[in-house]
């Protein structure tokens, strides 16, 4: 008996000892009408929305009070319902949607009084993936199925259209002397049967007239997520010259459009994961690492064959080829690369991420759901180039079963194989420790981080724990649920459950305050990491993460 109520003390005292707080109140709100699309605008812009089928409420963010509400037939009396609702925050917008059969209604909304800026049915078949917001010029590029039309963002006039340019805007650079624009094109995914006959264009366009200036071909596909909407490349411009990192890197000159050099190649990550069931917009990512530019040298992936996957080096103002590795056989993914010292090396295998959206029945309701996850792509391991000649300086055994991202800390090259945390020496290979994560307490691992001078933030499947870089030894732990990164902020790491619970941790100490969500409540997190806005029913709350 005796041993029975120690047993029960200790038990109650571990669980006292982990008990966390909740994520303290700033405030609530109870609307007049439940929510059924929300939208939550950045810190500097202070207002946020709920709306329901018939109306819409504008809110403070500071604390939630109301600034307007309006019925959507008050503010658009030639949409007889809503179909669909698009904030453009930038803008300071809100486009309405009336899905007709060949008969689409748009109204632009003012998101600060509710006013109608104008309507229109000129435009078929527009969604949100199509309508991209350009600021310097006030104005929406909107992309058709046989044109790209652009209209002022105040007034719904049409500037010009061009036949020219297939696809939609992608990321841009934009010159205010003379009012160009160099664009990318791409296709949103679930729209390709939308652009038949796309082809990968990079243009420059005069704003003022819709001008197609030079146009030129790149390798690669440009994409978008599906649902957080971050572009996957990078477009720059430099001394006379546009920097595409996509695939690689592509480098044409600004006045004429000529490719001066390319060491890009194309890659599509399509069938290494599949895609949920019900899926309508899917997407992977995160499958091949970005190009890494070392002093005057650029080391590029090369996976255009399934087969065979190659390191190259290129000479980064003139694109020599320098070296190129000996085969990575069988590599599906490679997510990481990095130029350590004398050597370069290769995360293979691992975490890439997918994004959806998806409709499926449960019971008798039709549910929409948009989501993010990080499956794991075989085989796995870890191997280190030397940059002199691309020959191979070593290669682990220790991750055949499983890994994560890499992180450097001094001679140390740190990864983890979900079950143990590992230093290796860069140059050799060389062991210094093996640690298990289980003392961490949170499940296998999923990501690893640096934070500070000696810690390495291990993020596992149920929470957080913390070691030394130096010596592994464990430093803090923070076990929650099942759940997965959200997001990072400085010493804040968000777990989020796949039921819109949260968990804000501090790295410092490993812990957090969570949240609980009632059923199909939606959180959304503030860029700041400070604060979590949680939408359910009819009401809307803002919480403290710590």
């Amino acid at each position: 008996m005796k041993t029975s109520i120690l047993t029960i003390l200790l038990a109650s005292f571990f669980m006292m000892a982990n008990a966390q707080d909740d994520m303290p109140v700033v405030w609530e709100t109870k609307l007049g009408h439940s929510i059924v699309h929300n939208g939550t605008g950045l810190k500097d812009r202070g207002y946020s929305f709920a709306a329901s089928e018939k109306e819409i409420t504008v809110f403070k963010n500071e604390d939630g009070s109301t600034i307007w509400t309006k019925a959507f037939k008050e503010m658009a009396p030639k949409l007889r319902k809503v179909d669909e609702l698009i904030p453009f925050w930038e803008s300071n917008t809100i486009f309405l949607f009336d899905r007709k059969t060949g008969k689409d209604q748009i109204a632009c909304i003012d998101i600060e009084t509710g006013d109608l800026l104008w309507n229109t049915d000129k435009y078929q078949k527009v969604t949100e993936d199509v309508i991209i917001y350009i600021p310097e010029e006030d104005g929406f590029a909107i992309s058709l199925k046989t044109e790209l039309v652009f209209v002022k963002a105040r007034t719904g006039e049409e500037l010009w259209s061009t036949t020219k340019f297939k696809g939609v805007v992608g990321k841009y650079i934009y010159n205010p002397d003379d009012r160009t624009m160099v664009t990318v094109n791409f296709i949103p995914g679930g729209l390709a049967a939308m652009f038949s006959g796309f082809k990968n264009q990079i243009a420059k366009f005069n704003l003022k007239n819709g001008d197609i200036l030079w146009e030129a071909t790149y390798i690669g596909r440009a994409e978008r997520k599906v649902w957080t909407k971050e572009f996957v490349y990078e477009l720059d411009v430099r001394d006379d010259k546009v920097f595409l990192l996509l695939g690689g890197m592509q480098i044409y000159d600004l006045n004429t459009g000529a490719s001066l050099w390319s060491a890009a190649f194309d890659f599509t990550a399509d069938g290494i994961v599949k895609a949920p069931s019900g899926t309508k917009k899917f997407g992977i990512y995160r499958a091949v690492a970005q190009p890494v530019i070392n002093g005057d040298d650029i080391y590029v992936l090369d996976m255009t064959s399934k087969k065979s996957q190659y390191v190259k080096k290129y000479d980064l103002h003139s694109g020599k080829l320098l070296w190129t590795s000996n085969e990575i056989k069988g590599a599906k993914a490679i997510p990481g690369m990095q130029v350590i010292g004398d050597k370069v090396a290769l995360q293979i295998g691992g975490k890439v991420e997918i994004q959806y959206f998806r409709v499926y029945k449960s019971g008798d309701y039709t549910i929409k759901e948009w989501g993010r996850r990080f499956p794991d792509v075989k085989p796995y391991g870890v191997q280190a180039l030397n940059i002199s000649d691309g020959t191979m300086a070593w290669e682990s055994e220790k991750f055949k079963k499983g890994i994560t991202n890499g992180i450097t800390v001094g001679d140390n090259h740190i990864v983890c194989s979900g079950k143990a945390l590992y230093s290796l020496n860069i140059a050799t290979g060389t062991q210094k420790y093996e640690v298990p994560v289980s003392k961490g307490g949170v499940g296998l691992a999923d990501f690893i981080m640096p934070y500070g001078d000696d810690l390495i933030v291990v993020v596992g499947e149920k929470g957080i724990s913390t070691f030394s870089a130096s010596s592994g030894d464990l430093v803090n732990t923070g076990s929650y649920k099942k759940s997965f990164i959200e997001a990072r902020k400085d010493e804040l790491v968000v777990m989020k459950t796949d039921k819109a619970d949260i968990a804000c941790f501090d790295v410092n100490t490993c812990k957090y305050k969570e949240f609980k969500a009632k059923k199909d409540a939606t959180t959304t997190l503030s860029e700041d990491g400070e604060h979590v806005y949680v939408y359910e029913k009819k009401v809307v709350s803002k919480l403290k993460t710590r």
